[in-house]
């Protein structure tokens, strides 16, 4: 059975919210409806549905035209084509030198960039949400202030794009650590990938409860994209782990939450050196106090 797609954009949170709320009570009925923030910065948000059948196009409109929203795109997709589509819409992202970009995209790798190849199944963690790219930002940054990392870890690494972004630039000592056994083995089949393999060890562990990760401490950069809970149950162990002038990335946080974060790490002897907004989500970095 095909599934349809009904997609449009509009400004603002709430008034995305409600529309999603109003898809919901059309007919025929989806099988789901998302709404997502473009972590671009333009405060458009997405308003999505997919649908069994055909959804009625007069409903559509009348809806769009009510929440000030752009005409819907109705799209059908078979089953079997999920990945082409990602890949469709997740277009290469550039973040200073990096440059991440699914194997389809191969041709637009830019001429002196650090390639990264995420491949579209693997979308956790590409670079398009403002998260990620908020760290691929920071280590630009910290690269661009003459900051050398002999050891890095990236906890909650996902697909770790961001581990292989410091192997990029810096030799060393890399390892990347996910709570989930799935997100080690895709964070392994990317070093492949990536022809990274033997340059970065991916262990299983919570926060840096893993053998491994406590034997290479401390650590010149330690990357924490993951959310506000979990930063600031593991601030302690992190510092910690962190050598005297060391830096943390810290990211995962919505911008209401930042604060709280802050004054979290403050209490543990660090200093705010970063910091960034991008849509709902700010990342920051941390500087521990030298000895």
């Amino acid at each position: 059975m095909p599934t349809f797609t009904a997609l449009t954009t509009l400004t603002g949170k709430k008034p995305a919210e409600a529309l999603g709320a109003a898809m919901e009570r059309l007919q025929p009925e989806p099988t789901g409806v998302g709404v997502f923030e473009v972590e671009d910065g333009s405060g458009l948000w997405e308003v999505g549905g997919y649908f069994d059948c055909e959804p009625e196009a007069t409903a559509l409109a009348l809806l769009a035209a009510a929440f000030q929203a752009k005409p819907f795109v109705v799209s059908q997709l078979p089953e079997t084509d999920w990945v082409a589509h990602v890949r469709r819409e997740l277009a290469p992202v550039q973040a200073g030198r990096f440059f991440v970009y699914g194997s389809h995209d191969a041709d637009k790798v830019p001429a002196g960039a650090e390639p990264l190849l995420i491949e579209a199944a693997m979308a956790f963690g590409t670079g398009h949400h403002g998260t990620t790219l908020g760290c691929l930002r920071a280590l630009e940054n910290l690269v661009g202030q003459g900051v050398a990392a002999r050891r890095v870890a990236d906890i909650g690494c996902g697909t770790a794009v961001l581990a292989m972004a410091a192997a990029r630039v810096w030799d060393g000592t890399i390892l990347a650590s996910d709570i989930d056994q799935v997100a080690v083995e895709v964070a392994e089949a990317n070093l492949r990938a990536n022809g990274l393999q033997g340059r970065i060890a991916c262990v299983e562990a919570a926060g840096f409860d893993h053998p491994d990760l406590r034997a290479a401490a401390p650590y010149d950069l330690i990357f924490a994209n993951i959310l506000k809970g979990p930063l600031v149950a593991l601030a302690p162990d992190l510092i910690a782990s962190l050598t005297a002038g060391g830096h943390a990335i810290l990211s995962g946080i919505l911008n209401e939450q930042a604060e709280d974060v802050i004054a979290v790490y403050a209490a543990c002897e660090t200093n705010l050196v970063g910091r960034e907004q991008i849509g709902d989500w700010t990342t920051l970095i941390v500087q521990k106090g030298s000895a």
